[in-house]
């Protein structure tokens, strides 16, 4: 039996840190670079993407329709010999095997659909109906910033404060493209 390799190899990167100011600056040009070939690279296989999209939609299209017709065709002839194919008594089960596939037939569950929520809900509490009408409780988190010192020995909560998100913005040009 062989025996399995249990180390992992490490994917650390080495970090560069620059020693000066004109070095940290240099780098951040080198970002911009980066960023912008990541950007060019990007599009272009976006572009490539677009291209077979658009070369294969049209043989996709006429499959899906030949696709569409030829299973409107069996659906068709399998509810004209529903009787035959399950029997009279379909309790047994709702799928036929026809030896190239099976078809069958599944009753969804049941589903609420709404429209117009505000009106359903005026005409639930109108209609004495309102345990069809759920209440969510949550915590008022914008309540809470305000008023921290109340929330001092509640457990569970903590307000964080001083998060600081560092950023670098590369300099560069900005354009437009017009129609």
């Amino acid at each position: 039996m062989a025996t399995k390799k249990t180390r992992m190899k490490s994917t650390a990167v080495a970090v560069a840190v620059p020693q000066s100011r004109s070095m940290c600056a240099d780098d951040i040009r080198r970002i911009g670079d980066l960023q912008r070939e990541h950007a060019r690279v990007a599009a272009e296989l976006n572009d490539q993407i677009a291209a077979l999209t658009n070369a294969a939609e049209p043989v996709l299209a006429e499959l899906s329709q030949r696709i569409a017709a030829l299973q409107t065709g069996v659906q068709t002839w399998c509810e004209a010999n529903r009787v035959t194919l399950l029997g009279e008594d379909d309790r047994n089960g709702k799928t036929a095997n026809l030896v190239t596939g099976e078809v069958s037939w599944r009753v969804r569950p049941p589903s609420v659909s709404i429209r117009g929520t505000e009106a359903v809900l005026e005409a639930l509490r109108r209609g004495g109906l309102e345990r069809f009408i759920r209440t969510k409780e949550e915590p008022n988190k914008e309540a809470m910033l305000n008023e921290p010192s109340a929330l001092a020995g509640v457990p569970g909560v903590s307000i964080v404060r001083g998060v600081e998100d560092f950023i670098i913005t590369p300099f560069e040009a900005q354009t437009e493209v017009t129609a």
